[in-house]
């Protein structure tokens, strides 16, 4: 189902996320087609979109949903940073399409996180997948890209 994407100001996107408990795999199976079926609803409607957090759409778990080549699941995802090389980008979100921000970013990251089998996984990333994935981490923490902004000067308006 097409949930509706919480949009900048609303109060629920700087809450920070529960654990997802294995108990509520089942519940979990619904969320993540909801995430599926939000974001490929984006990326018709503005060309745009690889993945999303639960958050985004009202749903306060640690939760993301990633659809590049295929659809990854990272339910409660522990991100680390093996080197502290930074790289800036102008970073866009769903909660507030047409909007940039200029911000730092890690050139690479790790990711640990368990998947619908409850299986434990991990993955090591680069460039834009570790500015994706930290950005929608962010999100599971309450924190959005405008709150990362490099100034005050850091927000750009996309006209299209």
């Amino acid at each position: 189902m097409i949930r509706e994407i919480l949009l900048l100001g609303n109060e629920e996107l700087y809450d920070i996320s529960d654990a997802v408990k294995e108990e509520e795999l089942s519940s979990i199976a619904a969320i993540v087609g909801d995430l599926h079926d939000t974001l490929m609803d984006y990326r018709k409607k503005y060309g745009a979109g690889r993945a999303i957090a639960a958050p985004q759409i009202g749903v306060k778990k640690r939760l993301i949903y990633m659809h590049i080549d295929k659809p990854v699941v990272f339910i409660n995802p522990v991100m680390s940073f093996p080197e502290d090389e930074m790289m800036a980008v102008l970073d866009d979100c769903m909660s507030f399409p047409g909007l940039y921000v200029r911000l730092m970013r890690y050139k690479s990251c790790s990711i640990t996180y368990r998947d619908l089998d409850w299986k434990e996984c991990s993955m090591a990333l680069q460039g834009d997948l570790s500015e994706l994935l930290q950005h929608e981490y962010d999100h599971l923490d309450g924190i959005l890209a405008t709150m990362r902004a490099i100034d005050n000067k850091s927000l750009v308006i996309k006209m299209t």
